[in-house]
């Protein structure tokens, strides 16, 4: 009975009732979606890298060794030696490797030396794989694969051609000139530092780094060329069609057959993860070369926790906006209880005692704070999905389900509570005026 006699109340005074409950609802919309882009802000930075078992390089730290080789971002570490490299790769436990070559830039972008397996296995968000906007992954030793914010901000297309400069600064006076890039793809927004990395082949970086232009493993590609190119002549005429295809599987580059001296990180792939941490435990105690093998996943969330205080201080920000929501109830409430003196003179007249009013009160606050969480649960729902696509492909933020999950339970319970103080002090007053009009009326 009570809460009919609310919610006549309430709509009676309709417009400051509606006003009242867009802005309570707009306040807990703004809190939840803060909360769950909190919290899928850290799962997708903890998959950052995500098809990637272990990330092994000279020691130097786990978080040195995380910003260098995820993050371009620090001082790379020295070189791991061929060999070193070559046992990696023969383990029994390793289903791929990626080697990743540091310390050049262009432009003020890094750039990275690798293979083409980078782009076949390397994984970010829930294991989605690179894939190319334009064009395709290396296909000779003078290619380059730019990221999209690159291929955006400098206006580069396929096709173009870019000189890379030695060291890591904004500036540099050592440019390779004589080893220009040509740019044979573009790899599709991922919301992720490879969209702000320039990468090379391996051999393109060396030879652009020794002047080099024929090194034993080019000279083996080019024969390699030149082998099929006279297989093809002699097919030509007979299969024109068939020649086409074949030109086309020979055209793409074996960037894996060169084999450099050193190199910056390996990134490796094992067969089963589990024998994640035994690896890691071989690699880090062997003796023929210094080693550090880190799990990216432990490595990113140790690093989220340096950057926890920022989630807390947007949730605290917007905690303050949904109190400052629920006084303004709290204050509509007291407002109009002038203009409910008549009201509760006739509630006091067919029996309603002073505490049947205090409770009257709170129920309508009460009322209007379920009906706004509702709507605000309804609202980011939509939202999110809405803007999902836009999300994972800018900002490299992917949602996964539940959207909701326990902190947003905690919260839509908060605020019923703080609800509850809040209107308090409207169901005070009502009390009183409750007293009083018994007493006007026994007098």
């Amino acid at each position: 009975m009570l809460s009919t006699i609310a919610i006549e109340s309430l709509k009676r005074r309709k417009t400051t009732a509606i006003l009242t409950l867009l802005s309570i609802t707009i306040s807990i919309s703004l809190l939840l979606c803060v909360d769950i882009i909190r919290t899928q802000v850290k799962t997708s930075f903890t998959r950052t890298v995500s098809g990637v078992d272990l990330i092994v390089g000279a020691p130097s730290g786990q978080l040195n060794l995380l910003l260098s080789s995820v993050f371009n971002i620090g001082t790379p570490t020295k070189g791991i030696e061929y060999k070193s490299i070559a046992a990696l790769q023969s383990n029994k436990q390793v289903s791929w490797l990626i080697p990743l070559s540091l310390g050049d830039t262009h432009r003020g972008f890094r750039v990275v030396g690798t293979t083409n397996s980078f782009f076949d296995h390397f994984k970010y968000g829930d294991m989605q794989s690179l894939e190319m906007a334009a064009g395709s992954a290396f296909t000779q030793p003078l290619s380059t694969v730019i990221g999209a914010d690159i291929a955006k901000s400098l206006g580069y297309k396929v096709g173009d051609k870019i000189i890379i400069s030695h060291g890591l600064g904004s500036v540099s006076f050592n440019n390779h000139d004589d080893h220009p890039f040509t740019i044979s793809g573009i790899v599709k927004k991922t919301g992720t530092p490879v969209d702000k990395a320039v990468y090379v082949t391996l051999q393109g970086l060396e030879e652009a780094h020794t002047g080099s232009k024929h090194s034993p493993s080019s000279m083996l590609g080019r024969k390699s060329a030149d082998k099929a190119n006279e297989h093809e002549h002699e097919h030509e005429h007979e299969h024109e069609h068939e020649h086409d295809e074949h030109t086309k599987e020979h055209a793409v580059y074996n960037s894996e057959a060169f084999t450099p001296e050193s190199v910056s990180v390996v990134m490796l792939g094992l067969k089963h993860r589990v024998t994640a941490l035994q690896l890691q435990y071989q690699i880090n105690q062997s003796k023929k070369e210094p080693l550090m093998a880190i799990l990216p996943g432990m490595a990113l969330a140790e690093l989220w926790q340096i950057m926890g205080n920022v989630e807390s201080l947007l949730l605290g920000l917007s905690g303050l906006i949904v109190i400052c929501a629920l006084i303004g109830l709290a204050t509509m409430l007291l407002a109009t209880m002038r203009e409910r003196y008549q009201e509760i003179a006739v509630l006091r007249t067919i029996g309603a005692g002073p505490f049947t009013l205090l409770l009257l009160i709170q129920i309508e606050a009460m009322l209007l704070t379920i009906v706004s969480a509702a709507l605000s649960l309804g609202l980011v729902a939509g939202l999110m999905s809405a803007l999902k696509p836009w999300l994972s492909s800018n900002y490299g933020l992917f949602l996964s389900s539940p959207l909701f999950g326990q902190s947003s339970v905690i919260i839509i319970l908060l605020i019923l509570g703080c609800t509850y103080l809040v209107s308090l002090f409207p169901a005070v007053a009502a009390y009183r005026r409750g007293l009083h009009a018994g007493l006007n009326a026994n007098s």
